[in-house]
């Protein structure tokens, strides 16, 4: 009872954070990360320590140097991997599971999703620096990137979206929640094994926690999101051609095209809108930052702006026998989209 109640209260939170900020979120994010990864590949085959020398995520060159660019330039994940082919393909799946878990949630839920992680890596970086200070008297600075943030992301497709099947190795069909279960099954082998060797061979357990930490704290993002969903997830069966429908929707209502449908009455140019407000009219014409969705609780197909979304009056048709024009239901009800 208590979990769904949190639960509760952080949805309505996020709500509230999605109609306050949601205009600012960046949609098509993965299109730049993946500029961002094509980069570090460039930096490598360039000049491998020109990253570790002015463009990771240094505690100490960062805040007692001034060097703050670093908080964002870390992102350039330097990529070791010489393997043009191998590269690109990473590349490509990366963009496909960040597309499709935009379109499930949203710009902004996945924004959240996405830097809620590398805020965390942040933090769990300059923790680590401070313990090594307090304790040797020497900082050290662990190297984050984007491994476990993309991790968590693949983790985060795998919940939503099991059923769907990935080729592998072009050849072998395997739904994702099985190739989800093996990810995980590996990562928990490979430092249990880690466990195991440094209490064996007397190196202590600092290198261990060294190795699960940035782990943990890694997809920590996924851990909180899979904990609070975990009532309200709904296992639906998704082919790859629907999410790549749904996502191709996602981009053409995101766009906007400012210009509408044009056709032609008596002469007149009349210009013909693809979404408007059923509560205050404005249409994608009005702002091309206005996002629209339709309500699942009201009976039609009734499309609200943001700021009507979840404080209109839901429509309900007029029962058989009844009388008057319809019901409506509390407009504080939040919708179900």
């Amino acid at each position: 009872m208590r979990g769904g109640v949190r639960h509760r209260k952080a949805g309505k939170m996020i709500n509230k954070l999605e109609r306050k900020f949601g205009r600012y979120a960046i949609r098509g994010l993965m299109k730049y990360m993946m500029v961002l990864y094509g980069v570090g590949f460039l930096i490598f085959a360039l000049s491998p320590d020109f990253y570790w020398e002015w463009l990771s995520l240094d505690v100490e060159k960062t805040f007692l140097h001034g060097q703050v660019w670093r908080l964002f330039t870390f992102l350039v994940q330097p990529i070791e991997n010489s393997n043009l082919f191998f590269v690109l393909i990473s590349m490509y799946l990366y963009y496909f599971l960040g597309n499709m878990l935009e379109a499930r949630w949203g710009s902004f839920r996945f924004n959240l999703f996405y830097f809620s992680g590398i805020l965390f890596n942040i933090l769990m970086c300059i923790a680590f620096y401070l313990v090594f200070y307090f304790v040797y008297g020497v900082g050290y600075s662990v190297p984050v990137g984007l491994e476990y943030i993309n991790l968590a992301m693949f983790f985060a497709f795998a919940t939503e979206f099991g059923d769907v099947q990935l080729l592998v190795f072009f050849l072998i069909p395997i739904k994702v929640k099985y190739l989800g279960m093996a990810y995980a099954g590996y990562y928990i082998y490979v430092l249990v094994k880690l466990f195991i060797q440094c209490t064996q061979s007397g190196a202590g357990l600092l290198v261990f926690w060294l190795a699960a930490i940035p782990f943990v704290v890694g997809i920590l993002n996924f851990l909180i999101y899979f904990v609070a969903s975990r009532k309200t997830r709904k296992i639906r069966r998704r082919t790859i051609a629907d999410l790549r429908r749904r996502y191709a929707y996602m981009q053409g209502v995101a766009a906007g095209e400012r210009e509408g449908s044009v056709v032609n009455t008596a002469g007149a140019r009349k210009v013909i809108t693809k979404h408007r407000c059923a509560v205050c009219g404005r249409t994608e014409l009005d702002d091309d930052m206005l996002e629209f969705r339709f309500c699942s609780k009201c009976e039609g197909n009734y499309e609200y702006c943001m700021d009507h979304l979840y404080t209109h009056t839901h429509v309900k048709r007029e029962p058989v026998g009844g009388s008057g024009v319809g019901n409506t239901n509390n407009a504080g009800d939040k919708s179900d989209l």
